[in-house]
C-alpha cells in the first residue's frame, strides 16, 4: 500500500481541507491518506475549537484514512520545529510523499530555497539575528535574511508557503525518504477573517469567527459532518474553546507567578515576562492583553504560544528534555477507518517509533508528559462533570474506528 501524508490543524475540517484530501489522493494516486494532527492546542497558541477527537472523526468522515497525533511539543512551536515533529512522524510509518497546500502551488521554489537555507545556515542565522536586533520580528527578520542570502523565488510572508519550506527543509535534514508534493490553496485566504458571500470555501478563521459569535449558521462552508460534529459537541459540552474562556485561569496563573517563575516557561526569553506582569494587572480580556503585551519583536502568534506554555505551565527544562532526541518518540493514532487499520497491520512490525494506543505506553515518556499536562489545561474551562469526563477521554478512548 502506497501512504501519502499530509500535516494538518483541522480547526475546523472545511471544505478547503476536503478539497486538499481529495487532491492530495488523486495528484499521488496514494492508497492511504495518513493525517498528522495537532492536538489540543494549534502552532499558532491557540486552543483547537473542539478536542482531537472530534477534529479526528471529522477527518475520516473528510476522506482521511489514518489520523495520528502531533504532540503539544510540537505542535505548539515555531515553524521548524511544527515541521520536524510531524515529518519525523510521517517518515516513521512510512510514507512515500508529503502532500502540503501553499499558496505558491508549484515544488520547485521549496526545494530550491530549503537546499539554500541548509547550504548557508550560518549567513542565514547572522542576517536574522542582525535584523532582530533592529527591532524587527521574527518573522520579518527571517524573510529579510533569505532574501540577503540570494533567494528571490517564494514568498516567505505566507503562512502555508512558510510552512512548507520548512516541511521540505525537515525532509532534507531528516534524510528522510519522503517526497514533497504541494497543492495550490484555492479561493479562502489562510487570514480571511469574513466568510465569503458566494463561496463554500472559508479560511478556519473566519468559520471559528463566526462560531464563537454565537452564530452556527456555517454548513455552507464544511461537510454536513463536521457540521454534525460541532453541533453535537456545543449541545453536550455547552461551549467552544477559545482564548477568552481561558483568560481568567491565564490571569490567574501570572497574578500568582513571579517574575523568576514565568522566566522558567517555554519561550519566554528577553525581559517578556515584565510586560506580562504588568499588562495582566488592568487587561480584562486576553484579546486586550496580547494589544498591551505586543511589540514589534514580539508578534501575536509568539505571545499566544507564550501564553500557552503559562496556560499549560510547561517548562524551558520539561521541553529541552522532551527535545532530547529532536525527533517523536512515539506514533499515537487517534483515528482510523478499515484502510487506516489495514495499513498499520502491515508496517506496524518495521515502524521505528513504537505504536501506542493506551496512554500506559507512554508513561514515562517526556513528549507524553507535557501532552498530559496540555490535555488537562485543555478541559479545564468545563464544568463539572464535564470536567472530569472530559479528563477520562484521554485516559480511556482508544482509536476511533
Amino acid at each position: 500500500m502506497k501512504a501519502v501524508g499530509i500535516v494538518v490543524e483541522y480547526n475546523p475540517f472545511h471544505n478547503g481541507h476536503l478539497y486538499h484530501v481529495q487532491q492530495t489522493r488523486k495528484k499521488t494516486n496514494a492508497d492511504c491518506v495518513i493525517a498528522v494532527m495537532s492536538s489540543s492546542f494549534t502552532q499558532r497558541g491557540e486552543p483547537a475549537i473542539v478536542p482531537k477527537w472530534e477534529r479526528a472523526r471529522m477527518a475520516l468522515a473528510g476522506g482521511v484514512d489514518l489520523v495520528v497525533e502531533l504532540p503539544y511539543s510540537f505542535a505548539v512551536q515555531t515553524a521548524e520545529r511544527f515541521a520536524h515533529g510531524a515529518v519525523s512522524i510521517l517518515d516513521a510509518l512510512f510514507c512515500e510523499q508529503l502532500c502540503f497546500g501553499s499558496e505558491h502551488g508549484s515544488i520547485e521554489p521549496f526545494i530550491k530555497t530549503a537546499q539554500l537555507l541548509i547550504y548557508k545556515k550560518e549567513q542565514h542565522n547572522e542576517k536574522v539575528k542582525q535584523y532582530v536586533r533592529q527591532g524587527i520580528n521574527y518573522a520579518k527578520a527571517y524573510a529579510l535574511a533569505l532574501h540577503d542570502i540570494g533567494h528571490d523565488t517564494l514568498d516567505v510572508s505566507q503562512p502555508n508557503n512558510i510552512l512548507g519550506l520548512h516541511y521540505v527543509k525537515a525532509m532534507i535534514e531528516q534524510r528522510s525518504n519522503i517526497k514533497p508534493e504541494t497543492i495550490q490553496r484555492i479561493v479562502a485566504h489562510y487570514h480571511d477573517q469574513t466568510l465569503p458571500a458566494n463561496q463554500s470555501i472559508a479560511s478556519a478563521t473566519s468559520i471559528r469567527r463566526f462560531l464563537q459569535s454565537d452564530h452556527d449558521d456555517v454548513a455552507r462552508y464544511v461537510p454536513h459532518t463536521t457540521y454534525d460534529t460541532l453541533q453535537t459537541y456545543r449541545h453536550t459540552y455547552t461551549t467552544w474553546h477559545d482564548w477568552e474562556k481561558y483568560f481568567p485561569l491565564l490571569k490567574y496563573r501570572l497574578l500568582t507567578m513571579n517574575v523568576d517563575d514565568i522566566q522558567q516557561i517555554a519561550e519566554v526569553e528577553e525581559g517578556i515576562e515584565y510586560r506580562l506582569k504588568k499588562a495582566i494587572i488592568h487587561a480584562t480580556s486576553f484579546h486586550d492583553f496580547l494589544l498591551a503585551v505586543k511589540t514589534k519583536r514580539y508578534t501575536w502568534t509568539r505571545l499566544q504560544r507564550i501564553c500557552t506554555h503559562i496556560l499549560t505551565n510547561v517548562t524551558k527544562k520539561e521541553m529541552e528534555k522532551a527535545h532530547e532526541n529532536k525527533d517523536a518518540t512515539y506514533v499515537r493514532p487517534l483515528a482510523m477507518n478499515e484502510t487506516g487499520r489495514a495499513y498499520l497491520q502491515a508496517v506496524k512490525k518495521q515502524m521505528a517509533l513504537p505504536l501506542v494506543t493506551s496512554v500506559k505506553q507512554m508513561r514515562h515518556d517526556a513528549i507524553y508528559h507535557i501532552e498530559k499536562k496540555a490535555t488537562q489545561a485543555y478541559v479545564s474551562i468545563l464544568p463539572e462533570p464535564l470536567w472530569t469526563e472530559a479528563l477520562q477521554r484521554e485516559y480511556k478512548t482508544p482509536p476511533l474506528r
